[in-house]
């Protein structure tokens, strides 16, 4: 009883936990919140001082006693108390509008489909203490292809591959449940770590991540561009110490992520030798689903199309593909329950 009267003044939120982002779905409304999963705390008092965008603002630009962090790295959470106060930051900022006593909402959270049992408890633990009601996880590949409008508890084989900030998720999905998946340390995050190290090694130039991010997005690419692009690198020369300015075209920049793209798609190849006969026909009808930021990376479609002989289609707007999934399971929690992870905080109310 005491439920339902918080449920008519709490929104029920959908949640991208990302490592680069975190996007926030609120129920009959959308998504509200894209931004970027950073907080900024003053060492010397402990105090956070920022929060998201206005925290990305700092990296790279704080005196020492200020330390603008990632409280999630590859897709888990490194810091417990940071993700809390982030969580109920964006909560917080759901329901600007509600009295803090009634902000009581129902969260679903995507969480990659590789983490331990502590890695789920530790989600939902901050998820409850940051002021939710209940916290439901959801795996990010099941999340991504809900989003994707794939027909997911079918009883037909959907293969999708969610390319996000700190993970890799690659999953095959049949009647509401994950047959085959592999998740992977190796992702955004990673290819701007290749971009700095080939500046480092070619170039004898020290850039920062968000240098490289930029020139990833600008010019990267995983295939062969009809035109060549260019973009200039600025960072510090390592033998001389001085600002250093250098220009950078697409296929370098290709050269310089091959690694990462290399284990990726070994990786997808390795998941489709794995699907059970009867679902590959439906997945070769179909073809493969690209998610996540990494899946917008210049001809990735093309190389994976070539590495595997399969159709292959990048899902409309790949960015929010998670948190329109778990928007979705927010929407009527109790007609796709199939859908999440087993739980610890209590039942799907009725």
């Amino acid at each position: 009883m005491l439920e339902k009267f918080y449920r008519q003044f709490s929104k029920d939120i959908g949640i991208d936990l990302g490592t680069a982002n975190t996007l926030v779905y609120v129920r009959n409304k959308g998504i509200v919140i894209n931004e970027p999963s950073v907080v900024a705390i003053n060492q010397r008092t402990k105090q956070i001082l920022a929060i998201g965008a206005e925290a990305r603002h700092m990296v790279g630009r704080t005196p020492p006693h200020i330390v603008a962090t990632r409280p999630l790295v590859d897709g888990v959470i490194s810091d417990f108390e940071v993700t809390e106060a982030m969580l109920r930051y964006f909560i917080d900022k759901v329901h600007a509008q509600t009295y803090a006593f009634l902000r009581r909402p129902r969260v679903v959270i995507g969480i990659p489909s590789g983490v331990t049992e502590v890695e789920k408890r530790a989600v939902q633990d901050a998820a409850i203490n940051a002021g939710a009601s209940q916290a439901f996880l959801i795996e990010e590949p099941m999340a991504a292809a809900i989003g994707s409008r794939l027909n997911v508890q079918d009883a037909a084989g959907n293969m999708i591959v969610d390319i996000g900030g700190g993970t890799t998720e690659i999953a095959v999905i049949s009647l509401g449940g994950v047959v085959v998946s592999r998740s992977l340390r190796i992702a955004g995050d990673e290819m701007n770590e290749n971009i700095i190290q080939y500046a480092r090694e070619k170039f004898n130039l020290l850039v920062g991540e968000r240098t490289a991010e930029d020139v990833k997005i600008k010019i990267g690419s995983a295939y062969p561009q009809p035109e060549p692009l260019y973009a200039q690198l600025r960072g510090r020369d390592l033998v001389s110490g001085l600002p250093k300015e250098v220009n950078i075209s697409d296929s370098q920049v290709r050269e310089a992520l091959l690694p990462s793209l290399r284990v990726i798609v070994n990786n997808i190849k390795n998941v489709i030798e794995e699907i059970p006969p009867e679902l590959i026909s439906d997945i070769m009808h179909k073809g493969i689903v690209l998610a996540g930021g990494g899946s917008l990376l210049r001809g990735l479609d093309k190389l994976v199309r070539e590495a595997t002989a399969m159709p292959v289609q990048i899902a409309d707007d790949p960015l929010t593909c998670v948190a329109r999934g778990a928007g979705v399971v927010v929407e009527d929690l109790e007609a796709l329950k199939e859908v999440l992870l087993p739980l610890e905080f209590g039942k799907i109310p009725k």
